[in-house]
């Protein structure tokens, strides 16, 4: 039997790698990479055999011609390589994500399954700072987070429970790392696929409709788009979620449905989806925030904790 031994949140940011000469001088952005870094030696210290990583997809590998609510990457696995993110193959545990898969099914979900799947920032940069030699394989679990309608908070939930079952069931003896990748607070320019009402609006839905093949017509406007959005983080909601990790119980939370987190936090903690699903999939569990800051700079409120199983 298969044993969940350590469970990593993190935001995420690619402004982090193609503009940090201009945070520089912010102590908020060393102390979450710094945190990012205690993290990535806790998760060495810990010696998984393999990682389950939790995370978004922002219109990369999957657009809006097909938009599953759930994938597993249970072949070859690609990182789109944006904003200096890892690009090409990265090694996959295809055994675990094929029983992964086949034990989600027998659970009552209906995941979406990939023998060649493209990543972005919202799994690769956490495995890029986490695990910079990307020597452990890992197990790309994509949840959509960004175009509604939603999986439940709930629903959430009960996948990350299923994803501690099937790892506990694997029949194997693996030491394997939980890893969720996104939020906290922030709020993307992003229209809702189905009221794009200004020009921007109507742009973007163009190019996560059409993009599949041919991305780079659309990068140059909407990396243009992002970085003109003005910062919207709520501080007191990212430290109560922070301290609910802490606990080992995302309870109080479950009820939320998407519009309200998105009143609460903006649209882009609707990823705190992956935290739920990780501390779900760890079971009981005692968890430690290493790091936050508020970073307008990169639009978003920026966390790291780790999560260690009750004896």
């Amino acid at each position: 039997m298969s044993s969940i031994v350590l469970g990593v949140g993190a935001s995420h940011s690619t402004l982090m790698n193609t503009h940090w000469q201009q945070v520089d001088h912010l102590p908020g952005a060393h102390r979450f990479r710094d945190g990012l870094h205690e993290a990535g030696r806790l998760l060495a210290e810990a010696r998984p055999d393999a990682v389950v990583v939790i995370g978004s997809n922002h219109f990369r590998g999957f657009f809006l011609d097909m938009m599953p609510a759930i994938t597993v990457g249970v072949g070859e696995l690609l990182g789109a390589g944006e904003a200096g993110t890892p690009s090409g193959a990265l090694p996959v545990d295809t055994a675990l994500a094929r029983h992964l898969v086949e034990s989600l099914v027998d659970d009552g979900f209906d995941p979406a399954f990939s023998l060649r799947l493209t990543v972005d920032h919202g799994i690769t940069h956490s495995l890029q700072h986490l695990l910079p030699e990307l020597n452990v394989p890992v197990v790309p679990v994509v949840i959509n987070m960004f175009a509604p309608p939603l999986p439940s908070l709930a629903r959430c939930h009960a996948l990350g429970r299923a994803i501690g079952s099937a790892v506990r069931g694997d029949g194997q003896a693996k030491r394997i790392a939980v890893i969720a990748s996104g939020g906290l607070s922030h709020q993307l320019p992003w229209p809702t696929w189905f009221e794009a009402l200004s020009d921007d609006d109507r742009f973007l839905v163009e190019a996560w409709l059409n993009g599949r093949n041919s991305w780079g017509e659309y990068e140059v406007r909407r990396r243009q788009i992002i970085r003109a959005a003005e910062p919207q983080i709520n501080e007191e909601f990212d430290q109560r979620f922070l301290a609910m990790v802490e606990d080992g119980d995302l309870g109080p939370l479950l009820g939320l449905t998407s519009e309200e987190v998105a009143a609460q936090a903006g649209n882009g903690a609707q990823e705190i989806r992956a935290w739920i699903a990780m501390v779900a999939a760890l079971g009981p569990c005692t968890g430690r925030a290493l790091a936050y800051a508020a970073m307008d700079e990169w639009l978003t409120g920026m966390g790291v904790a780790v999560l260690e199983p009750r004896s």
